[in-house]
């Protein structure tokens, strides 16, 4: 019966004198939920953090750990998350670049501000893996000095570096100006010419699919690539090459780019693979003449990623959302709509487009009380979550379009209690209605107690505050264990039960 004690666990109502009792009796999944905890003393935080790196590196990352609580050489990973955070010790740094561990001198070269004699050290790491990781995160002369690196896999990193210098990744995508690579991932654990196949079994391999060398590490190679592609410090003239290249991914990426010229962009747009295309239409870089080109465009998925473009126009907007689904999403066009904008929007003629409209959460009142009127369906179940609706207006959505809105409606953050109870009467019951109203603040007690009827709402109710306390105490044996756990985390459970329950479920 573990599940209740980590329920208690995260109950923030749990008394000081029960916190400690279960620091005593943790093994290291509750002491990872007691840690979570935001009322824990300095000495309750350094004991919960000796039991594991898998409890102090959270704690770390999240400044409730200092240098003076760690010692590296105990918790290596908890120091390396302060040194990350830099709030560690940079004399920590030597010890820790040839520690023994080659995961712990990797987690080291992604930490920021290294000193000299230790970035010089893990540069030349007998695991590539650490010179790679390096690569990836190091300052630009050190990126520019390993980009002649004779490995493969540390000139991917370099590609992918946004401080490598813009002459450095221009070598690097073109595969000029600096020697031949000697090594890859590939050849360093197979006889050359080799292909890693898509559908290996091999135990422990751990090669990417795709992965082959044949003496130029071509896969790598690719990568190199693709990673200088995506790299905005990457100069655009080194970029532009690229649009015929054979690759689809290669394409695809230069298609993302936010320095495309509108010349690429339009050969880009007669790509033969969708994929290509639908990753250029939702690239802001594209003028207007593009977007309407793409606007009628049926590849697949192209016309959705360009709804999804924060400049497309509204016109076009509004084509696509009757040509293709977008789903109950806010669009950045939408979002950015001007008050005129706005109020044109939501005169529309298509539904569709008051639908996208519906979604925003900043309408105006009069904008937001029409668009709850609306008679179509899929317009109020848009807007019928949106602030300051009030009860009057959503019971009159219920009235006009029953089931298909009654889950939103519970939805509303300012529904009230009466509302939510009648909800949980609606016949016919919606199920998603009872999770909604039992994760919802304003709940009352009869409304949770319908919740608990319904196997998905049941533990949401169950840690709901307003439940009964008594009704929360008889749900701590409940047979379901997630009913049982979200009862003990009840801020409601009364103060002698969290202390019986401490005692009783020890396992």
């Amino acid at each position: 019966m573990t599940h209740v004690l980590h329920g208690l666990a995260a109950n923030p109502s749990l008394p000081p004198e029960l916190i400690d009792r279960l620091i005593t009796i943790a093994d290291t999944d509750l002491s990872s939920e007691l840690a979570a905890r935001t009322d824990l003393t300095p000495t309750q935080l350094t004991t919960l953090a000796a039991r594991g790196d898998e409890i102090a590196v959270p704690l770390a990352y999240e400044g409730r750990l200092t240098a003076d609580d760690i010692d590296p050489a105990v918790q290596p990973y908890a120091a390396l998350a302060l040194l990350d955070e830099g709030a560690g010790r940079q004399e920590w740094t030597t010890f820790l670049a040839t520690h023994p561990t080659t995961r712990v001198r990797e987690k080291l070269a992604a930490c920021p501000d290294l000193p000299p004699d230790v970035v010089r050290t893990l540069a030349a790491d007998p695991d590539i893996q650490v010179v790679a990781e390096l690569a990836q995160w190091t300052t630009p002369d050190t990126a520019a000095r390993l980009a002649r690196h004779p490995h493969a896999e540390v000139r991917r990193a370099i590609a992918a570096n946004e401080s490598t210098p813009p002459a450095v990744l221009e070598m690097l995508i073109a595969g000029e100006g600096i020697p031949p690579a000697q090594r890859c991932l590939v050849c360093d654990r197979e006889e050359t010419p080799f292909v890693h196949e898509w559908s290996c079994q091999r135990p422990k391999c751990d090669l990417p699919s795709g992965a082959a060398c044949d003496s130029s590490h071509q896969s790598t190679v690719h990568e190199i690539q693709r990673m200088a592609l995506l790299n905005p410090a990457t100069p655009i003239d080194a970029a532009v090459p690229f649009v015929d290249h054979p690759s689809m991914l290669l394409r695809s990426a230069l298609a993302s780019r936010p320095d495309l010229p509108p010349s690429v962009g339009a050969r880009l747009a007669k790509d033969p693979i969708p994929g290509v295309r639908a990753d250029l239409a939702e690239n802001p870089a594209i003028n207007g003449t593009l977007i309407r080109t793409l606007g009628a465009d049926r590849g697949h998925d192209v016309q959705r990623r360009l709804a999804h473009n924060p400049n497309v126009p509204l016109d076009v907007l509004a084509d696509l959302a009757r040509a293709t689904r977008i789903g109950s999403t806010l669009l950045p066009r939408i979002a950015s709509a001007s008050p005129d904008e706005t109020a044109r929007l939501a005169l529309s003629a298509d539904a569709a487009v008051r639908m996208l409209l519906a979604q925003r959460r900043d309408l105006p009142a009069t904008i937001r009380d029409a668009l709850a009127a609306d008679p179509d369906a899929k317009v109020a179940k848009s807007v019928a979550p949106h602030p300051g609706l009030s009860d009057t207006r959503l019971r009159a959505m219920v009235a006009r379009h029953g089931v298909q809105v009654l889950a939103r409606v519970a939805s509303n953050p300012d529904a009230s209690p009466t509302l939510l109870e009648e909800l949980t009467r609606h016949q016919p019951p919606v199920r998603k209605v009872f999770r909604e109203v039992a994760r919802h603040p304003h709940a009352p007690a009869p409304a949770l107690l319908a919740c608990l009827t319904d196997e998905r709402a049941r533990p949401l109710a169950a840690a709901h505050p307003n439940l009964p306390p008594a009704v929360i105490a008889e749900l701590l044996t409940d047979n379901d264990d997630r009913v049982a756990e979200a009862a003990a985390s009840n801020p409601s459970l009364a103060p002698t039960e969290m202390s019986v329950a401490s005692l009783r479920f020890v396992p």
